[in-house]
């Protein structure tokens, strides 16, 4: 799209192509609630700030290497999965080609086409037999081929995120404090700024999105903190 197109149009859309959104999102909200959770079940278990510093430290590099794994092998199985459907479309078209174009004159006039008007785009669509796969994948599985998602923007940015939000709810007892209620109100304060943030590519308002977040987070730090209050540093040693 060209810059006076876009003046025309007078918007843009952000680019969620590139598999970074999701990962970075999860990975942030899941570092955030993983530690927030582990400080508390630690503090109410009554484990001291190096424990808590070790343990905290240990779920970042162990959690930031988990999201970055399983987000570059979902994405990858993903896009794999995609390329084999590819295959069987453009085999089907060879094959099948009249019984293909019918099928996608179906397809857009339950879209809404009248029948005149499906069947001449449908034509156009076939004499380019690349367009018609495209096409067709579109149309049956709701993805674009030609515009799947990176596998290693996935894994870092899912890394990085969760690394920055895993570190949050540590910062207060790096820096030398080893009040519970002070580690929670930093780990609530990041939850709640990332959900505002987060916000910024939804319709949802700042606030709701902040707000959630930190309930999310206020459950989880309250599950794990009864846990480790039942359990208790003694009873393990």
């Amino acid at each position: 799209m060209t810059e006076s197109t876009v003046e025309q149009i007078g918007h843009t859309h952000t680019d969620l192509s590139g598999g970074w959104l999701r990962p970075a999102v999860f990975g942030a909200m899941d570092g955030l609630v993983t530690n927030i959770g582990l400080v508390a079940g630690l503090a109410g278990a009554g484990a001291d700030r190096r424990v808590i510093i070790l343990a905290g430290a240990a779920s970042l590099v162990a959690g930031a290497f988990s999201m970055a794994l399983g987000e570059f092998t979902s994405v990858d199985t993903q896009n794999n999965a995609v390329e084999a459907e590819v295959a069987v479309e453009r085999e089907e078209l060879r094959k099948h080609p009249d019984a293909e174009e019918a099928e996608l004159v179906d397809m857009y006039m339950e879209m809404g086409l009248t029948r005149p008007t499906a069947t001449v785009l449908a034509s156009e669509v076939h004499e380019n037999p690349e367009l018609a796969v495209k096409v067709h994948i579109q149309q049956e599985l709701g993805v674009d081929p030609d515009e799947q998602p990176s596998p290693w923007t996935a894994a870092i940015s899912s890394f990085l995120t969760f690394a920055v939000g895993a570190l949050i709810p540590l910062i207060p007892f790096l820096l030398g404090f080893s009040s519970l209620a002070i580690g929670l109100a930093v780990g609530g304060a990041g939850l709640f700024a990332a959900g505002a943030l987060v916000a910024r590519f939804t319709a949802r308002s700042w606030w709701f999105n902040g707000v959630r977040q930190l309930m999310f987070g206020a459950i989880a730090a309250a599950a794990t903190y009864v846990v480790g209050a039942l359990i208790g540093v003694s009873a393990i040693g």
